[in-house]
Order: structure tokens, then sequence, then C-alpha cells
């Protein structure tokens, strides 16, 4: 599957995050590698895109963070959604859910 990026994931990643989020608290490099692995390599999120929207997330109140012991290793920070964020990316999934809706029958010709 090739990769999506740049313009076509300009305005969606957030809601790709926040819904990830919605399912449990996860450290960044796992969100990472669980967007990778449900994308089947189509989404690749790299730290420079990654950590800046989970900063963001933190300074709009939709995320908090705690850090936790790791197996081994150094301690992760892991995220988890506020009752906020969890409004947000509720919103986020119908705003998307219609979108999609619109733009299938757009290109569809329905």
């Amino acid at each position: 599957m090739p990769g999506i990026s740049g313009d076509a994931l300009r305005g969606h990643t957030l809601t790709i995050i926040l819904s990830l989020l919605t399912e449990q608290p996860m450290y960044g490099f796992q969100i990472a590698k669980e967007i990778q692995r449900r994308s089947q390599g189509a989404l690749d999120f790299k730290e420079g895109l990654l950590y800046p929207i989970l900063r963001q997330l933190e300074e709009d109140g939709l995320a908090e963070t705690e850090w936790r012991p790791a197996e081994r290793g150094t301690d992760r920070r892991y995220y988890f959604l506020t009752s906020k964020g969890k409004k947000e990316a509720k919103r986020r999934r119908r705003h998307w859910a219609a979108f999609t809706q619109a733009v299938n029958q757009v290109i569809e010709g329905e």
C-alpha cells in the first residue's frame, strides 16, 4: 500500500490521534506504531509530526500525561484524554463520517 502523507493527512492527524487515545492511554512511539499497523503502513507518523500534536493536545486541555515505568529501560510518558478531549474526539468522528460520506457521494457520482 502506498504511503499517504502531506496534503492528504493535513487536518486529519488530530482526529486519528484522538481516536486512538479514546481506546486507552498510550505513549508516543506506541501511537506511531499503532497508526502504522492499522493503516498497513500507509500512514507513517514521524516524531516531527506526532510530538508537536501531543504537546498541543496538552496545551488545549484535551490530554494529560503521566509517567509510567516501562518493562525494560526508562519510564514512558503516557497520554490520556480528558473529558474535554473525549468530547472533542467524538465531535471529530462525527465530522469525519459526514465528510467521508460527502466525498464518496461526489466521487462515486451519487
